[in-house]
């Protein structure tokens, strides 16, 4: 998971209709992947721990709450996160919460957001390269610390796979289109 030259998540900003802005880099110079994370009062101790790391490695981090353990409501951090990524202020959103379920549900209403429940290796590996997922979504009571930090390398460092996969992503944001026409 490091600061890395023209990462896995950089080079998939430049996918037509992303979402993202335009990468702001030279080709091959060194830039922070800036990631926005948040998390619920059952993800906190979890997103505690992986701030730090993540950071540790070169990642732009901005941490969107909660503060504490005392119980809040998954919608009202779910919510910022995924409107920062979707509007391309932050490559990556991470989202922790119990089971995930909560805060996939609310990521996914934001246009332009691809969230992912992922609850193994596979799971996020497939998010990133045949979804183009650009928030993670993990249930910290169902997962170890060290299940955690995989998931999320793995997510971070996994390209979408492009050909047949972004012909579905293209439906995907056509759907997205019709129901803002819609509204």
């Amino acid at each position: 998971m490091p600061m890395a030259p023209i990462s896995a998540v950089l080079r998939d900003q430049e996918v037509p209709g992303s979402g993202l802005s335009a990468m702001d880099a030279e080709k091959g110079k060194a830039v922070a992947i800036r990631i926005a994370i948040a998390s619920d009062h059952r993800g906190f101790e979890a997103k505690r721990r992986l701030v730090p790391a993540l950071s540790k490695l070169g990642y732009e981090i901005q941490d969107f709450g909660c503060e504490g353990t005392a119980s809040v409501d998954y919608p009202d951090y779910a919510v910022p996160v995924s409107q920062k990524v979707a509007a391309g202020d932050y490559h990556i959103g991470i989202l922790l919460d119990g089971s995930g379920i909560g805060m996939s549900i609310v990521a996914n209403k934001v246009v332009g957001v691809r969230a992912a429940l992922a609850h193994d290796e596979v799971t996020a590996r497939r998010a990133r390269e045949h979804n183009h997922c650009n928030v993670l979504c993990l249930g910290t009571d169902l997962l170890s610390e060290d299940q955690i930090r995989k998931i999320v390398e793995i997510f971070l460092n996994t390209p979408f796979g492009d050909g047949r996969h972004a012909r579905r992503i293209e439906k995907l944001q056509q759907v997205e289109r019709e129901q803002q026409a819609q509204a």
